[in-house]
């Protein structure tokens, strides 16, 4: 119940997800992530993400990341009922590790 309430549902290989080319969505605010991110995610802070979500690619794959999981898998909601195929890719750190892969 817990991993569907925070957007994680079940497992999937973010991996193969991240070779299919997809978008990594930040939603941390500016100034967390100003002081590290994901090379080449984007960053769109949750209280913004409805507002600017004709940003992101159609037909892509989206993960999104926070500090903790738990704002990232908030965006997922948004952005599964905005039509996005959206993953939670959890903390930042921790994708960018499987990023760097």
């Amino acid at each position: 119940m817990l991993r569907t309430l925070f957007g994680m549902g079940p497992k999937v290989d973010l991996g193969q997800v991240i070779a299919q080319g997809a978008t990594i969505v930040d939603v941390r605010t500016k100034g967390e992530y100003a002081e590290g991110h994901i090379k080449g995610s984007i960053n769109i802070p949750l209280d913004q993400l409805t507002q600017q979500v004709g940003k992101l690619p159609k037909g892509k794959p989206v993960i999104t990341c926070c500090r903790s999981g738990a704002r990232s898998g908030m965006a997922v909601d948004m952005l599964k009922n905005s039509g996005f195929e959206a993953y939670n890719g959890g903390p930042w750190n921790s994708l960018d590790q499987l990023v760097r892969k």
